[in-house]
């Protein structure tokens, strides 16, 4: 039995063996936001209900663009790490490493980007703070430097 599962493991690819180390979907694609993202991620709605919240995939190296959630009251967003490795950067501080079981909480206003480490698929749940004129400014893209520097 043990030979079975590990030759099954053995000819599934990364993005399958990544499925089975988290209990939420990685999702599809991320067509609607892949002008924000350098690398590709993907993309499954968890919930709309009360809080809306996502799973977001990101494979090896991927990042979102530099953005804020800007809102006027509340707002924010919060990420918890749930599968692999990834960062978080906020403009002006050292950057935080994401993993199973991070909590990253993100003030409303804030400067930030997040996405996997360089050679790990990465997953997180993104909730989306509720707030008074809640909004996101999509800004210039991580630059390689800006990534590769992120330690």
């Amino acid at each position: 039995m043990a030979k079975e599962v590990w030759a099954d493991n053995e000819t599934a690819t990364e993005k399958e063996r990544f499925q089975q180390e988290m209990i939420f979907p990685i999702g599809e694609p991320n067509t609607a936001y892949e002008k924000y993202f350098s690398g590709n991620s993907y993309l499954s709605r968890i919930s709309d209900s009360q809080i809306s919240f996502s799973n977001v995939t990101f494979e090896p190296g991927c990042r979102n663009n530099w953005h804020i959630h800007h809102a006027t009251k509340g707002g924010g967003q919060m990420l918890v790490g749930i599968a692999g490795r990834g960062w978080y950067k906020e403009e002006g501080k050292p950057a935080i490493e994401i993993l199973p079981g991070s909590v990253i909480h993100i003030p409303a206003n804030t400067k930030h980007w997040h996405g996997a480490a360089k050679d790990f698929w990465f997953a997180h749940l993104a909730f989306e703070i509720p707030g008074e004129n809640n909004n996101t400014e999509w800004l210039a893209p991580v630059t390689d430097e800006e990534y590769l520097n992120t330690k």
